[in-house]
């Protein structure tokens, strides 16, 4: 999966988490793109098995998309809350950067950050 693809798992994700709907105007309001682009996205999502086909205006994540968000975003918040203790940059910044590697980032990296967050925070 390409990197802007996993960035709108993301999105759909986390504006679900917080408002418990998701439709496409609050995705291309949360990543600063516009309607066109978003509708785009979603077809490729739809087609990859990512997003289900719906009757309504709700993205709707299959069991897959779930799947794959929510990896996404634990990347992201490991990398994040990781940046901010080893570097002490503000959690904006971590975020930026966070935003940046968690799309090439090898699985026994990730794994070696969280047992290290995992014992600093003992």
């Amino acid at each position: 999966m390409y990197e802007s693809g996993e960035d709108y798992l993301e999105a759909i994700l986390r504006v679900k988490e917080s408002k418990g709907t998701v439709h496409s105007v609050d995705v291309a309001k949360k990543l600063g793109v516009s309607k066109p682009s978003v509708s785009r996205a979603v077809g490729i999502l739809k087609r990859d098995g990512y997003l289900e086909d719906s009757e309504g205006t709700e993205l709707e994540f299959t069991k897959k998309g779930l799947e794959k968000a929510t990896n996404i975003y634990s990347r992201h918040r490991l990398l994040t809350d990781f940046f901010v203790k080893i570097t002490g940059v503000s959690k904006e910044q971590a975020e930026e950067n966070a935003c940046r590697v968690e799309h090439d980032i090898d699985a026994d990296i990730v794994a070696g950050i969280e047992n290290w967050m995992k014992k600093k925070n003992k």
